[in-house]
């Protein structure tokens, strides 16, 4: 039986609530950590909560380790909820958002391992090939400035644009310095692009969503990220203090095991790719 709910933004407020007041303090807990009970993960239906059900259904009995999926269709209450201790742990985000974040909100969270790669892509109804968009295209980026920075370089390495020397990881329209098409950018939350494909003539969209609007990275991007030396691995995450938790443990070393590497490789076919 699947041992999932589903969340929205809106459904964790009262934690949301709850941080903010934490966030006045050393952002250390109180409470002495609670390791009984099951180990409840944030995580964003696809591909996270799939993984997570194919490790709750068919390794975590057997590893003693009473697992609980609670799903999230954003990227910002699965790290409020692990922060203020209303789950145990997330799987999500990236090293650079997660590093983003904690700066951006004082929050406290750490990875405990890399699992897998979702190739950001650039999608399009309108072209079959990047080159083929035309002059002054309006082009979705997510909005947030992990991904923002992220969708920009992937414009680089296609040829669409160049970036400004000394533009990192917070790099945004503003840091173009040729942009030969002369290509337009529409900023919207990350978990919008795939609806904005109808408004504009392509857009660059987070793997998760784009498997979750029924596209295959693989196959229809017309843009896709090299797997090689990517930065943007998903990651377990705990809030600082919890890595050594023996529930955490167990699910770090069953979502880096060989049955879950097949489960990815057959199930996503290099939409998704193992990290490990």
């Amino acid at each position: 039986m699947r041992n999932t709910v589903k969340f929205t933004t809106a459904a964790l407020a009262a934690g949301a609530l709850a941080l903010g007041l934490t966030a006045c303090g050393s952002g250390k807990s109180s409470a002495s950590h609670d390791y009984s009970g099951p180990l409840v993960v944030a995580a964003t239906p696809v591909p996270h909560a799939e993984v997570l059900d194919f490790v709750e259904k068919n390794l975590a009995k057997k590893a003693g380790l009473d697992l609980q999926v609670k799903e999230f269709t954003d990227y910002i209450t699965p790290n409020t909820a692990t922060e203020d201790g209303s789950v145990g742990a997330n799987y999500f985000q990236t090293k650079p958002y997660l590093d983003d974040f904690n700066k951006k909100r004082g929050t406290h969270l750490v990875s405990v391992v890399g699992v897998h790669l979702e190739p950001l892509g650039l999608y399009s109804h309108k072209v079959k090939k990047s080159g083929d968009l035309k002059n002054g295209a309006t082009i979705a980026v997510p909005n947030d400035a992990d991904n923002e920075s992220r969708a920009l370089k992937l414009l680089v390495a296609g040829g669409l644009i160049t970036l400004k020397p000394g533009a990192g990881s917070q790099a945004t329209p503003e840091d173009i310095a040729k942009n030969p098409k002369h290509l337009q950018f529409k900023e919207v939350e990350a978990a919008q692009t795939p609806r904005s494909l109808e408004d504009v003539d392509a857009a660059v969209i987070n793997g998760n969503y784009a498997i979750s609007a029924g596209l295959k990275p693989a196959k229809d991007a017309v843009l896709l990220e090299t797997a090689k030396d990517n930065p943007y691995v998903n990651l377990l995450v705990v809030k600082k203090g919890n890595e050594h938790d023996p529930r955490v443990e167990k699910l770090a070393k069953l979502l880096t095991s060989p049955e879950v590497k097949k489960f990815i490789e057959d199930k996503y076919q290099g939409s998704v790719i193992p990290s490990f």
